[in-house]
């Protein structure tokens, strides 16, 4: 099974590889030539090493040593520039791959639908945009920087070791392919280890993430402990993975090592006796022990370099699978553009279920709403009122029936022209590290001061940001803001689109219900014409709607005026009178 799995992650680093490394055609033909050359040099000195030795030493020769000796310093002076020239390659090379798998995943990120989202997970997405494309970086790196040369100067060493001394040289060969054989089976053992610690990765993303987003309720119920345990024992779970691949790995250099020492004693053994004798000489043994040491040197390379290779395939397949994603929104092949009406929202038998779930989260919904119109869609929690709102935004796409926007399905509606359309306002309202007005802009950049100042008086956030200014900083999520704050400011940034349908998620939860009331009377007169869905759970904030729609598990349950339902609809009568002056008709 390992062996298996070993064989398909190397595929998939290979073919991945051979991709993504296109249009770096140029960069490692340039690498590939300056290793050649650069080992072809390393291999040289020590066969000039032992002329000298032999033709220089033992004779005497003055001018041969120096002669020799300059050549040889031509050849280091080679060595190190190529060396330099080649390293330079690599690294720029790699950080380049690095920087086009980044922006490569955070564009197919973007482009999926939140069904994928959901699926991959965001912790993982993470993961595999930073962490994973870093390994496959640094694989990239380190196979540029010593697979050539490690793979040139092994074999190399070996034929130049054949040609100082043949049957030493067969001990030598004989006991690479063992070496060879044995780290072969120690790096096959690596790859499950390595999907383990990457998923692991995943996993404490996760719970990080969680941890801090939920940190007030882990100290309101004295929950430290716990969650502190479920962390360390995933903690430990990766710290355990990681001493495996460790203990494999402290095996490889020790193997590596002790076996070239053993070669190294019974060569000079051997040797000794043959030059005794008079049928090896001595510079032909000081070339073989350095041949030796370039080929444990070598060996150790390629050990570097597999060793990462099998986490990089881990890595890589990761990668791969989000670049591979296809968006089960994707943008129409022939695509329209609605011309005939605005404002207009239609839901025709719309059905959507969750992957996975026992049942559809909504049921064969019928609801039309049109330019002018306020419609409010009010239900318990998971009655699917959100998934509705996400159903209009495309999100996802339904499972049975359609969704009209302006008399055109969405599914045919390119991106670009169904978010021009439609805007939507989050309950959980977010912003994003720049200032008021840079948030403001978002959804327009060419909009005025005046523009933004309109819409946020009309947001009644005028009031608290007018001391800040526009320009006041904004941190990540708006954390220094408080929660009826954000969602005004949300509010403000889509009047500031001005789109055709607004879809308003339960946007007024974090406000009292002055301010809402009063946000409610100015969005209906500011927003006389266009079309507006609302979701809440509050009655005072749905009940001067045009129409209600009651929403229960997953149907419509009821459709019609404040005054009509109060008296008609047993669930809406049930939540009205469940609050505070809910039932009293205005």
């Amino acid at each position: 099974m390992q062996v298996t799995v070993l064989r398909c992650a190397g595929r998939v680093l290979t073919r991945f590889l051979t991709h993504h490394l296109r249009p770096y055609r140029g960069p490692l033909v340039l690498l590939v030539l300056l290793q050649l050359v650069q080992t072809a040099a390393t291999l040289l000195l020590p066969t000039l090493n032992a002329r000298i030795i032999d033709n220089g030493v033992l004779r005497g020769d003055s001018a041969y040593i120096w002669n020799t000796g300059l050549t040889m310093l031509g050849v280091a002076a080679v060595q190190i520039l190529t060396s330099s020239g080649a390293v330079l390659v690599s690294a720029r090379m790699s950080a380049g791959l690095g920087r086009d798998l980044r922006a490569r995943v955070f564009g197919k990120v973007m482009s999926l639908s939140a069904r994928e989202l959901d699926r991959i997970g965001t912790p993982s997405l993470i993961t595999r945009t930073v962490n994973d494309v870093q390994q496959v970086q640094n694989v990239v790196m380190t196979t540029s920087d010593v697979a050539v040369s490690a793979v040139i100067m092994c074999a190399g060493g070996v034929v130049l070791a054949l040609v100082q001394d043949v049957p030493v040289a067969l001990f030598l060969l004989a006991l690479v392919v063992v070496v060879v054989v044995g780290l072969v089976l120690a790096l096959r053992r690596l790859s499950p280890f390595y999907e383990a610690m990457q998923n692991h990765l995943d996993r404490i993303n996760h719970l990080l993430r969680e941890r801090i987003t939920g940190v007030r309720v882990i100290r309101a119920f004295v929950r430290d402990a716990h969650e502190s345990a479920r962390f360390d024992a995933t903690n430990r779970a990766l710290h355990d993975t990681a001493s495996r691949v460790g203990r494999i790995m402290a095996t490889v250099p020790v193997m590596v090592i002790t076996a070239m020492n053993v070669l190294t004693v019974g060569i000079i053994w051997f040797s000794g006796h043959r030059i005794d004798d008079g049928t090896m000489q001595l510079g032909a043994l000081v070339a073989l022990l350095s041949y030796i040491t370039l080929i444990v040197v070598a060996i150790i390379m390629a050990v570097l370099v597999f060793a990462e290779a099998p986490r990089a395939a881990v890595s890589a397949a990761r990668v791969n699978e989000v670049l591979q994603a296809e968006s089960s929104t994707a943008e129409p092949v022939r695509p329209i553009t609605p011309t005939a009406m605005t404002g207009h929202l239609e839901l025709r038998g719309a059905t959507f279920g969750y992957p996975g779930a026992e049942k559809p989260v909504l049921r064969d919904i019928d609801l039309v709403a049109r330019a002018g119109e306020t419609v409010a869609i009010l239900g318990s929690t998971g009655s699917g009122k959100s998934t509705l709102l996400a159903l209009a935004l495309r999100l996802y796409d339904v499972t049975g029936g359609r969704v009209l926007v302006n008399g055109v399905d969405v599914r045919d509606l390119p991106a670009s022209a169904l978010h021009t359309i439609v805007g939507h306002v989050p309950q959980r309202a977010h912003l994003f590290s720049g200032t008021i007005a840079s948030n403001l802009r978002y959804g327009r950049e060419d909009a005025t001061d005046d523009e933004l100042w309109h819409a946020l008086e009309i947001a009644q956030a005028a009031e608290f940001v007018r001391p800040l200014g526009l320009n006041a900083p904004t941190t990540q999520a708006g954390s220094t803001l408080s929660g009826g704050q954000r969602q005004r400011l949300a509010i403000a940034r889509t009047l500031v689109r001005r789109p055709e349908i607004y879809l308003l998620d339960d946007c007024f939860s974090a406000l009292d219900p002055r301010t809402g009331a009063r946000l409610l009377a100015a969005l209906e007169r500011e927003l006389a014409d266009a079309t507006i869905l609302l979701v809440s759970q509050r009655i005072r904030t749905v009940e001067t709607a045009s129409r209600i729609v009651v929403l229960e598990d997953g149907r419509i349950a009821g459709s019609g005026t404040h005054a009509e339902l109060i008296g008609t609809n047993r669930t809406y009568r049930e939540i009205a009178f469940s609050q505070p002056a809910g039932g009293t008709v205005r």
